[in-house]
């Protein structure tokens, strides 16, 4: 599954301030059970706004993680909150199927 979020930077703040706590966080998020690798995006006509993709194995396996977080993660994610404002966007599964085009 994947969970997806919308980063907003504050004024005075860059988004570079916070992909550094998000890096750091992330590396430690990477550790728990069903964790998959995660993915920062910066809006191409807004730097000052991101997109997150966390992927898991299963929404059980990131509500695990969520419900007992580490004292370092949570440490991270409070000295980040000043510099955003973040959107949950949602949870998503996996597809079902996948279209690609045909490469010719």
């Amino acid at each position: 599954m994947k969970y997806i979020f919308e980063v907003k930077i504050r004024d005075g703040h860059t988004a570079e301030e916070y992909a550094d706590a998000w890096v750091r966080a992330s590396e430690l998020i990477q550790q728990a059970p069903g964790a998959r690798g995660t993915e920062l995006h910066r809006k191409v006509d807004d730097p000052r706004t991101l997109i997150a993709i966390a992927h898991w194995d299963s929404k059980a396996s990131r509500d695990a993680m969520e419900a007992q977080p580490a004292p370092r993660i949570k440490a991270i994610i409070q000295s980040a909150a000043p510099c955003c404002e973040i959107h949950v966007i949602g949870e998503f599964e996996e597809p079902e199927w996948v279209v690609m085009p045909s490469r010719n």
